[in-house]
């Protein structure tokens, strides 16, 4: 055989001759590979494929850098002032911001009436990604300026679809957020930004209003002939200002902006998780390979005396060791084909998981790249599971091995021990991980809500609208509103909030009047809701009372404050009676919820301070909220909510038919949005250690049952010299007992690392959770004794005598 092509035909009539093993191993690379094609597709869309741009490196994004008692490094939001100093004093960039909360906008084009996303970016924003309209222009200095023209530049999609591509929509005006919008441009065919919105307005940041809060997130591109060093330079300086009052504020903290490439900026969260799942999905493919070489060792032992006769026929050591390669790298291309399928499936199914706007990238495809990485991770594959075969054949004894196969087979069982005992050890690490996300999982789901979910359902609009920035248009939307609502059939009550339970809330601050820490002013959320909120969603009043329709316009301010106000600013103190702001009066004390912090985060979901004002005495001023928060109608029925979107929107049409809900949206939804991270972590890392936990205990399986056919004369000939069967079948099955344990002592040292750098991702759980690790040793126990023990009954179907008779 002196030709590919008679190799190639030889190594096809082997893997069809055996076909049970041809397929184990094919499925086997399938699952391993198709992981990690998968998360690979992951990691290629979030960190290593170029953005969509022209120079796509000569675009950045800002960090802060903070170290000291509160040292943090990360994506950094400025505000108006930071801005115009950015934008005036750092001539090494183009720059541009746009505002950090996503939102939306009411659309009202002819008789159709639709809610879309909208981004607001400030001028020179395209300009930055490099994007020029394919029809009219990009927002100038005029557009951009404060009170200047309402200006709109819309995508292709929307221009497309709503608009019927009419190319002479330009300067006309459309009807966006209850008031007229010049148009003036059109996006090109597939652009995409970072917002990834429908619409685009001008953002006219100033030092007033949003801009006096670090709303702003910012974007730059780098001028020609300058560096990165010289804009981090230039941005210190314009900003050593404010740097100075922070530093003389907080003892021992220095501070330092500094710039990063944009699609590292857009993927700062999620890049840690990406590679954590990278290196999860390695260690399916190390198992997976340690598993495939312990089968291939097995095959190798009972091909000996073939190989021997064929090295006694004249054939040398290469050509043996190609053909051997030939088979491995045969089954290595067809299980990378099949990972593929399996790796699109799997992407598919990823991606279903994910929440609309989770990935801060347009698509996650399965191109060129992927396919590439997918080859190598094949023809790696066939080396790692190929290599210890071939070395085995590089030492085969003639005389030996024609003379005894099973001599031979048995100097493997000590090799696939130690193979078994890396496969576990893997595996350890793997489901102790996902036994600690599982936990953490669990402790927030069943953190107290504090509020009845059942039978609630809630709907959001938009009323970034001119027609609402009157308090009178507002508090009649909400009257008429609450009443529309009420009158649907079956609803027991219905109230408004400006966000809900889960939900992000609105940041603000207040001043102490009263208690320990008079004087004080301290961080809080702000939430307004209309009478009978609490009511419905059966939050327990502590003390006090709960807001009446008598609090209105022109009766004193109040307020209701949650516990964990209660507790930390007037602790030990009744605080009904007591004053915020000199003039807010405390009327009540209510239960905590659960909320997604903005204050000071520590868990994706947590309580904390928390202060409600009645609706209706909203000022003109905070009714800006609604760029950021959309309010939430909310109803409780008691019955089934099934079927009461439609009616909420027909009521909503009836009180204003211009106004469209945005989505609809049950308790357990926000709560799954809120936890979608977790969510998805612990999806993700469960069924790689499930994954891992099968290919062990497949391995294990496969070492005692090939035990049990080596030694199936000395099993026999023990039997008849009076050892049990039970006796036979623990002699047997401990080899892949001692491998396990061995396997699982190494996984808990390594545990000892690993799982220490996992405490970022813990809520409410240790690194080293005892229940946890009692979980993977009863799993891994079970799983060690099934796998040994199957194989192992087949001793009872020995028959001592025909052993001797053979002997």
């Amino acid at each position: 055989m002196s030709s590919l092509g008679q190799h190639l035909r030889f190594a096809m009539r082997q893997l069809l001759r055996n076909r049970a093993f041809t397929l184990t191993v094919v499925i086997t690379l399938a699952l391993s590979i198709g992981a990690n094609t998968a998360i690979f597709s992951m990691v290629n869309a979030l960190m290593l494929k170029s953005l969509p741009y022209p120079q796509p490196d000569r675009i950045g994004t800002l960090f802060q850098r903070e170290q000291g008692p509160d040292a943090s490094n990360g994506l950094r939001w400025i505000d108006g002032t930071q801005w115009e100093r950015l934008r005036d004093n750092v001539p090494s960039l183009t720059s541009a911001v746009y505002a950090a909360l996503a939102g939306g906008a009411n659309l009202q084009a002819g008789s159709q009436i639709a809610y879309v996303h909208a981004g607001r970016v400030s001028a020179r924003y395209f300009d930055v990604l490099g994007i020029r309209p394919a029809v009219g222009r990009a927002f100038s200095a005029a557009e951009d300026a404060p009170k200047g023209p309402k200006a709109v530049i819309l995508s292709y999609n929307l221009w497309q679809t709503t608009f019927a591509s009419d190319r002479n929509l330009i300067g006309q005006t459309i009807h966006l957020k209850g008031e007229p919008y010049t148009v003036f441009g059109i996006l090109p065919q597939g652009a995409i930004t970072p917002l990834n919105a429908d619409l685009y307005t001008s953002l006219q940041p100033s030092r007033e209003g949003e801009g006096q809060g670090t709303n702003f997130g910012v974007i730059f591109r780098l001028n020609r002939a300058a560096t990165w060093q010289q804009a981090d330079a230039e941005i210190n300086r314009a900003w050593a200002y404010r740097i100075s009052q922070i530093e003389s504020r907080n003892p021992g903290t220095k501070i330092l902006y500094y710039t990063v490439p944009l699609q590292r900026g857009m993927t700062a969260v999620l890049r840690p998780r990406a590679i954590a799942l990278m290196l999860s999905a390695g260690f399916i493919l190390m198992i997976a390979c340690a598993n495939l070489a312990g089968l291939t060792l097995v095959r190798m032992s009972r091909r000996l005396p073939e190989i021997a006769t064929r090295m006694a026929l004249g054939a040398s050591r290469w050509q043996i060791q190609k053909q051997l390669w030939l088979e491995n790298l045969m089954l290595a291309c067809l299980g990378g084909v099949a990972g593929i399928g399996v790796g699109f499936a799997a992407l598919r199914g990823l991606l279903s998981l994910l929440p609309e706007g989770f990935l801060p990238v347009a698509s996650v495809p399965l191109d060129g790249p992927v396919l590439a990485f997918t080859m190598a991770v094949s023809l790696l594959t066939s080396v790692l599971f190929g290599m210890l075969p071939a070395l085995a054949t590089s030492r085969v004894n003639l005389r030996n091995s024609m003379i005894s196969r099973g001599a031979s087979a048995a100097q493997s069982v000590h090799l696939r021990q130690a193979l078994i005992a890396g496969e576990v050890a893997l595996t350890v690490v793997l489901l102790a991980g996902s036994g600690l996300l599982i936990r953490s999982l669990i402790h927030l789901e069943t953190l107290p809500p504090g509020f009845n979910p059942n039978g609630v359902m809630t709907a959001k609009a938009s009323l970034d609208d001119a027609r609402y920035h009157d308090p009178v248009a507002f508090r009649r939307l909400m009257s008429d509103g609450i009443d529309a609502m009420q009158r649907i059939p079956g609803v027991e009550s219905a109230a408004v909030g400006l966000t809900l339970p889960y939900e992000r809330t609105l940041n603000d601050g207040v001043t102490l009047h009263d208690g320990p820490q008079t004087g004080k002013s301290v961080g809080t959320d702000v939430v307004y809701v209309t009478p009978r909120f609490f009511d419905v969603l059966q939050m327990p009043l502590i003390r006090g009372r709960a807001f009446t329709s008598a609090d209105g316009p022109n009766t004193r301010p109040v307020a209701i404050i949650n516990s964990t106000f209660a507790q930390k600013f007037f602790p030990g103190l009744n605080p009904v009676g007591l004053v915020l702001d000199k003039n807010l009066l405390i009327v009540g004390v209510v239960s905590d919820i659960q909320l997604t912090s903005g204050l000071n985060p520590t868990a994706p979901i947590q309580s904390e301070e928390t202060i409600y004002i009645p609706a209706a005495q909203v000022a003109a001023p905070m009714l800006f909220v609604h760029v950021w928060f959309q309010p939430s109608w909310v109803v409780r029925t008691a019955g089934s909510v099934e079927g009461l979107t439609e009616q909420m929107q027909k009521a909503l049409v009836g009180v204003d038919p211009a106004l469209p809900f945005s989505g609809f949206y049950r308790m357990s939804d926000l709560q799954a949005g809120a936890l979608a991270m977790q969510r998805i972590e612990v999806a993700l890392l469960t069924t790689m250690a499930g994954l891992a936990l099968l290919l062990s205990g497949v391995g294990i399986f496969a070492l005692v049952a090939n035990l049990v056919t080596q030694r199936t004369r000395e099993i026999g000939i023990r039997i008849a010299l009076g050892a049990t069967i039970r006796q036979a079948m623990a002699h047997v099955s401990g080899s892949g007992v001692r491998a396990s344990a061995l396997g699982l002592a190494l996984g808990l040292l390594l545990c000892v690392g690993t799982l220490r750098a996992m405490r970022s991702l813990l809520y409410g759980v240790g690194a080293f959770d005892v229940p946890s690790m009692l979980a993977v040793l009863a799993t891994l126990a079970a799983v060690t004794i099934l796998a040994a023990t199957i194989p192992a009954l087949r001793i009872a179907r020995i028959d001592p005598a025909k052993t001797l008779r053979e002997e």
